[in-house]
């Protein structure tokens, strides 16, 4: 019975993507068009062609920063708490405070931590003129903070879950051993982490990469992440731009199906399947 249940889940996810994509596709080629004759057709391509290779470069920079930052911080929350006594005590008071909170209040909270009006501006006592730009600015500090702050948790709580009580036994032989703590960590916990580690961070890269409500509140006007600039185009009056909104949909769903073959790939090759 579980299995037909996960299989009519796994059935349904499946149309609902592929109809999806159909549905892109043709929107995005011109053959299904909401105004006009239906034709095949690359002018929405076309239109967005400039801003779509920066808004691919700028969405690239925010996932990839935020899962490097994500990941650090949560193997490093993951490995002090399978390697100390009061570990799951720890775990829990650095997981507990960001994983229930909706990312869109978050980013609200960085916004008023790092704008140039914000609580860090005030405790610092530099005036407004000598704030760097860390809200709306040409980094993306505060998309990328926010995102690491979030998805550390995951990347801790999946790491610690995925060793569970075995890896206790693992270093309690190596500390008879004669393995000191540092020695623990280095050769025991470090590689028996790094695939569910490899596994977390993937999906962080993939959900970042898609991500809509943070990057549009924290992030620049111009150049936009692929879902912002997806949404404005959806959103347009101009019914002409549907079909741009469908090219970039497009290439946001391409370039994270390719991301997501690669990930695999890599992960089958550490060890991560087993």
């Amino acid at each position: 019975m579980t299995r037909l249940a996960a299989l009519l889940a796994a059935g349904l996810t499946a149309a609902v993507l592929v109809l999806s994509i159909l549905t892109l596709v043709l929107t995005a080629t011109g053959l299904m068009p909401l105004v006009g004759t239906p034709g095949a057709t690359l002018r929405a391509f076309d239109a967005v062609r400039g801003d779509l290779l920066l808004a691919v470069r700028e969405s690239l920079v925010i996932a990839t920063s935020s899962t490097v930052l994500a990941g650090a911080i949560g193997m490093s929350v993951a490995l002090v708490a399978l390697a100390s006594p009061g570990g799951s005590r720890l775990l829990a008071a650095t997981t507990t405070a960001p994983v229930p909170v909706a990312h869109i209040v978050a980013a609200v909270s960085f916004a008023l931590l790092l704008s140039d009006a914000g609580l860090a501006n005030r405790l610092s006592g530099l005036d407004t003129a000598s704030w760097p730009p860390l809200v709306a600015g040409p980094w993306p500090v505060a998309s990328v903070a926010t995102f690491a702050w979030k998805e550390s948790a995951f990347v801790a709580l999946v790491v610690t879950a995925s060793l569970g009580p075995a890896v206790r036994d693992f270093s309690e032989v190596a500390a008879l051993l004669g393995a000191g703590w540092r020695e623990r960590v280095r050769y025991v916990l470090l590689p028996l982490a790094l695939p569910a580690l490899g596994a977390a961070c993937a999906i962080v890269f993939l959900f970042t990469l898609g991500s809509y409500e943070v990057v549009w509140l924290l992030g620049q006007a111009y150049p936009e992440p692929l879902p912002v600039t997806a949404y404005r185009l959806f959103t347009s009056l101009d019914l002409q731009a549907r079909p741009q909104a469908a090219a970039v949909a497009l290439t946001t769903v391409g370039l994270a199906m390719a991301a997501a073959v690669a990930s695999v790939g890599v992960l089958r090759r550490s060890g991560v399947s087993r």
